[in-house]
């Protein structure tokens, strides 16, 4: 199993009521053929927007990494000790849990 065909995802809802979903995967790139991508994202998404998108030092076969970092980020998340923004989720992305 990879990250390339079933990404990460978990709901959580903020301290002020908005829901989340926290999301790990391969980036889409369409000019990329599927095969050779190996960038895995961080994505934070409300309704159908996307709040914040940045890039993890995961690789596309750590699979369980990335669901220990979608709970880490929508447990802080729901606490309120992160903001929904690329700035406050940057620094979970760039370590492995």
């Amino acid at each position: 199993m990879s990250l390339r065909g079933r990404p990460v995802e978990q709901e959580a809802t903020l301290p002020d009521g908005r829901r989340v979903v926290v999301r790990v995967a391969v980036a889409v790139d369409t000019y990329i053929p599927r095969r050779e991508r190996h960038t895995v994202t961080l994505e934070l998404l409300t309704e159908d927007r996307v709040e914040a998108t940045v890039n993890t030092v995961l690789a596309p076969n750590q699979v369980g990494e990335a669901r220990k970092l979608v709970d880490a980020v929508a447990t802080k998340l729901q606490s309120g000790e992160l903001q929904p923004t690329a700035a406050a989720i940057e620094p979970l992305a760039d370590s492995i849990q």
